[in-house]
């Protein structure tokens, strides 16, 4: 599985519910990516969708303990049991794990390849993402060139695992 999302250099990657950035470049780079994929993602994520409807021209996949919560459009999970059972009728290359924080979290340990937008900002965050580049286990892949918007500076990086471990499904 594949995780895509951007940050800024403090890690942070949300702000009282909110996106932090809203760089267009990015957003192309994600849509890009992504198109023809699926697309995981947890309740508070995809109600932040524009008019909470699922993405186009994407499988969408939402993880979700509130009962109560459904939506035309998306494939509902319960639990994580009940999501990799789903996620085996698809390849793992074209799985995008796509936010929010707590689900980034709990996927971090399964995925191979981490699209990352890195932003030379470090905006007040009050959710993060975990410091990928403290953690052994990945590389740095791939940096693009360095791109602005707005004054502010970023560069697309892809991390992959270097030692996969039994943790990865």
């Amino acid at each position: 599985m594949n995780i895509i999302v951007a940050v800024g250099s403090n890690w942070g990657i949300g702000y009282k519910n909110d996106l932090i950035y809203n760089i267009p470049a990015d957003k192309k780079y994600f849509r890009e990516t992504t198109a023809g994929k699926v697309v995981v993602m947890g309740r508070k994520t995809f109600i932040s969708l524009p008019n909470s409807q699922p993405l186009k021209n994407r499988t969408n996949i939402v993880l979700s303990r509130d009962e109560n919560f459904c939506s035309d459009g998306i494939t509902i999970c319960r639990n994580s049991d009940m999501l990799f059972d789903t996620l085996k009728k698809y390849k793992t290359e074209d799985i995008f794990i796509i936010g929010g924080a707590e689900i980034y979290r709990e996927m971090l340990p399964h995925c191979s390849t981490a699209y990352i937008t890195k932003i030379d900002d470090s905006r007040p965050a009050d959710k993060l993402f975990p410091n990928i580049d403290e953690l052994n286990e990945w590389v740095l892949a791939d940096i693009s060139e360095d791109n602005e918007y707005e004054g502010l500076k970023f560069r697309f990086c892809t991390y992959i695992r270097s030692a996969k471990d039994d943790t990865e499904k």
